[in-house]
């Protein structure tokens, strides 16, 4: 038997390099306070990565679901889904679901904790029923919205009654509401501290009184075109922590309500506001202010004739940091007065009042030297007189808003710049501002807002200089500025990177290379070029594409665009909640894509001559997030009763237009010179 062959075995060799493990993804050994400041970069540069983030890993996943607290779905049934994704949420937004049944309220799982603000202000659908399923699902909400809701009466703020924790209640246009319903807020909501009752007519002294019995905490307190009067007008001022009073446009106080107020009344008031209390005269201000001793802000815009006798009384209020006037007339030397006895005003409104003159605002700006903030709006027989002043004293100025001045020279203009460089808002619509206006305000570089409007005398070379010194320029409007190009433009999208929103329209000049040079602008998210008849689809998709931020576009008189235009809007704009179609060459294919867009809100397609009645009726049908229409009067007839009520039942409102079809456009200089006309007589 044939030996056994030697067996040869080697001995093990050993590794030099251990055998490779898994690799994790680098994000995924982040705690997670480190992903979370990730995620809060993340959504500050653009709130649509989130979501590509959370796609990059199981622990991205999990840290977006911890991390994010707003929820806004767009429609009412996709609410159990997004909260047992994010059950970290406290703020729950329903802005974009026009209609929230009370099925989807009742879908809130019980027991939310973490939820502490909803806000139904521009919803529609629930009642009662869905505010009891809320209020027992959240036991701890501190903050609910339900503005705008004509349909919820007493039943309703019954069940509001319950959320016991409530902080914050907004009930503006609940029409329906009583005295009986606001009493069951009263004395459930004890710990109520900003309530608004705007345009609440169904609410009188009765149900307020109770209001002031009960809510001792509040601090906000919003009752403008209720129906106050002096009865419960003296418990609401003697709340002893009320802050801020809004009684805009409350008839029912007169200078009797002033003047009856008792000395012990709340010395807690901060912030009131009377503008447009018709019944209210110099004598009863002049009564109030002594009660007020702590007044900041006081607002008596378009309430009564400014006296010097009431401004001088002004004078016990010494915290007084913002006075507004709008619309009122002046009476001779009431506009010194307020130069002489509010010298510690921040802030002072004279928009579209009466009496304003060079003489009178001369002096009061030059006692005005800590001023901030002033709007002369349509002060339209001050001159260059003025300007100089303003600009000589306040130099502090960090807005002015100055809106059809027309006796202002653009050498006065120049002094704005020249003097007041800490400028952040301007407003020099409808002036004689040119491009050595324009070069002296380029040396404003904080402006974040400036308006330009209808200044016929600016052109390309002005906006270069804006573009070259304006960096934080968020908002510019160039409305029917016929003197400028692509060439202005390009020089704003160039210079302004964190540009938001810019008005071009019937600047009849530009092009797509305007609308191609602004889709680098990737905040911008409004864009006007109404009456801009030379853009086409071809700038449109740059701008969807570029401008994913995009929610405002009003495309009004721009034949050349397309079909073509709304499909690349239909794929990139996701962000797009109001639109202007009309006079555009769009036709059924291109609206049936737009329609595809679920945010979407607001249409405006009252001329559109490609589009069918069978066409719309099928867009409006696809389109459920709609709560505005603009359409032509013709449609009406057209469309099937029932498609209308089943469009409205989501909570779709249409708006009929019986407008006359006009394509024309009028050059600048001869609408301005129309306007004008219209003014003068």
């Amino acid at each position: 038997m044939a030996a056994a062959a030697p067996s040869h075995r080697h001995p093990k060799r050993r590794r030099l390099f251990p055998s490779p493990t898994p690799l994790q993804p680098p994000l995924d050994t982040l705690a997670d306070e480190l992903l979370f400041l990730v995620l809060d970069r993340v959504a500050a540069a653009d709130p649509r990565a989130l979501k590509s983030f959370a796609l990059a890993s199981r622990a991205c996943h999990a840290a977006e679901s911890r991390h994010r607290r707003i929820l806004r779905p767009l429609r009412a049934d996709l609410l159990p889904a997004a909260l047992a994704r994010y059950p970290s949420a406290s703020r729950l937004d329903l802005s974009l679901c026009a209609r929230v049944p009370d099925a989807a309220l009742a879908a809130v799982p019980s027991g939310s904790s973490s939820l502490r603000a909803v806000d139904l202000s521009r919803s529609s659908g629930f009642g009662a029923g869905g505010l009891a399923a809320l209020a027992t699902a959240c036991p701890d909400l501190a903050d609910l919205d339900l503005s705008n809701g004509v349909h919820l009466g007493d039943a309703a703020a019954a069940e509001v009654a319950r959320m016991r924790r409530l902080h914050r209640l907004s009930l503006s246009r609940c029409k329906a509401l009583t005295d009986m319903g606001l009493g069951c807020v009263a004395v459930g909501c004890t710990h109520l501290r900003d309530l608004s009752l705007k345009w609440c007519l169904g609410v009188t002294d009765l149900g307020l009184q109770l209001l002031a019995l009960k809510c001792k905490n509040l601090t906000s307190l919003d009752l403008s075109y209720t129906m106050i009067t002096k009865q419960s007008f003296l418990a609401i001022m003697k709340l002893p922590k009320l802050q801020v009073l809004t009684l805009l446009g409350c008839i029912g106080i007169d200078d009797d309500a002033l003047c009856s107020l008792e000395k012990e009344c709340s010395k807690s008031l901060q912030v009131l506001d009377m503008s447009h209390c018709q019944n209210v005269t110099d004598v009863g201000v002049s009564s109030i202010v002594k009660s007020m001793p702590n007044l900041l802000e006081l607002d008596l815009s378009y309430c009564c004739p400014v006296t010097p006798f009431m401004v001088r009384s002004l004078q016990k209020i010494s915290k007084l940091r913002t006075l507004k006037l709008e619309g009122c007339k002046f009476m001779a030397d009431a506009l010194k007065a307020v130069g002489s006895s509010c010298v510690s005003i921040r802030e002072l409104s004279l928009s579209k009042c009466s009496g304003v003159t060079d003489t009178e605002l001369s002096f009061a700006v030059l006692k005005l030297k800590d001023l901030q903030k002033l709007d002369i709006t349509c002060c339209r027989n001050i001159t260059d007189v003025s300007v100089a002043a303003i600009t000589g004293s306040c130099t502090s100025l960090i807005s002015l808003r100055m809106e059809s001045c027309n006796h202002v020279s653009s050498g006065a203009l120049q002094l704005i710049g020249k003097h007041c460089s800490r400028l952040e808002e301007l407003d020099l619509t409808d002036s004689d501002l040119d491009d050595e206006g324009l070069k002296a305000v380029a040396g404003c570089s904080n402006l974040s807002s400036l308006k330009i409007g209808i200044c016929l005398r600016i052109s390309d070379e002005g906006l270069a200089h804006i573009g070259k010194s304006c960096p934080k320029l968020r908002d510019i409007d160039l409305y029917r500025c016929g003197g400028i190009s692509d060439d202005g433009v390009v020089q704003i999208a160039q210079g302004c990177p964190v540009l938001e929103s810019i008005n071009l329209s019937y600047c009849t000049e530009i092009t797509d290379r305007s609308l191609m040079s602004l889709s680098k602008c990737a905040k911008l998210n409004t864009l006007e070029i109404r009456g801009c008849p030379r853009v086409s689809s071809a700038g449109l998709s740059e701008i969807a594409m570029g401008c994913r931020l995009l929610s405002k576009l009003d495309i009004k008189k721009c034949f050349e665009i397309n079909d073509v235009g709304m499909l690349y809007l239909s794929q990139f704009s996701h962000c797009l909640r109001q639109i202007n179609l009309s006079y555009c060459s769009v036709t059924d294919i291109g609206l049936l894509s737009l329609s595809s867009i679920c945010g979407l809100q607001n249409m405006t397609i009252v001329h559109l001559a490609g589009i069918t009645p069978n066409g719309l009726i099928v867009a409006l049908m696809v389109c459920g997030g709609l709560t505005k229409v603009k359409l032509h009067e013709a449609f009406k007839s057209m469309m099937h009763p029932r498609m209308l009520k089943n469009v409205e039942a989501r909570g779709c409102v249409f708006q009929w237009i019986d407008k006359p079809f006009k394509v024309e456009v009028e050059p600048c200089d001869v609408w301005k010179q129309q306007s004008q006309d219209v003014l003068v007589r």
